[in-house]
């Protein structure tokens, strides 16, 4: 499998005009499946998204509105507004309450080696990607994760706004 993971503000999807599927703070996952992917591969990346510390320490456990120490947010301290102070990223989306958009993307298996053409020929057939595409998403419910997901298939429309922007490429 190969993963983009995108951590985000809020992504969603839409298909034919009608929006299907939306998350507030999260991750964005575009998922790929290889044709030689299997289960175990799906599940693997699935503890690794969920676990994947790409979120800063300094917003977790803070109440609405309040920064570290009880300062109001948008008061400065340290000379940077603590808004904008995002601390080490020590945190997963697990860890923070985020949710995770999941989207099947094959073209992530893309050659494009040779011409200008990319060619799919390592990419699963459908049959086997919508199996391998569910033991993921069934693994991220698994670490407790609020998961919603893309339609297999289907031309989509992506929306997003990236948090950071971080943007991690996954393989397994």
């Amino acid at each position: 499998m190969r993963l983009v993971v995108q951590r985000v503000s809020c992504a969603a999807v839409t298909v034919a005009g009608e929006r299907i599927a939306g998350i507030d703070a999260g991750l964005l996952v575009l998922a790929g499946v290889g044709r030689d992917d299997g289960d175990g591969a799906a599940r693997r990346l699935a503890a690794k998204v969920a676990g994947l510390r790409i979120f800063g320490d300094e917003e977790v456990g803070v109440p609405l509105g309040q920064g570290r120490g009880g300062v109001p947010l948008g008061q400065r301290r340290g000379g940077v507004p603590l808004g904008q102070r995002r601390g080490k990223m020590n945190r997963s989306v697990t860890d923070v309450g985020g949710e995770v958009l999941v989207v099947s993307q094959f073209t992530l298996y893309a050659d494009t080696r040779k011409g200008y053409r990319p060619s799919f020929v390592d990419a699963a057939r459908p049959e086997v990607a919508v199996g391998v595409l569910e033991a993921f998403v069934e693994g991220l419910k698994s670490a407790g994760l609020q998961v919603a997901e893309g339609r297999f298939g289907a031309h989509m429309e992506v929306s997003l706004v990236n948090d950071g922007p971080v943007t991690i490429l996954l393989e397994g």
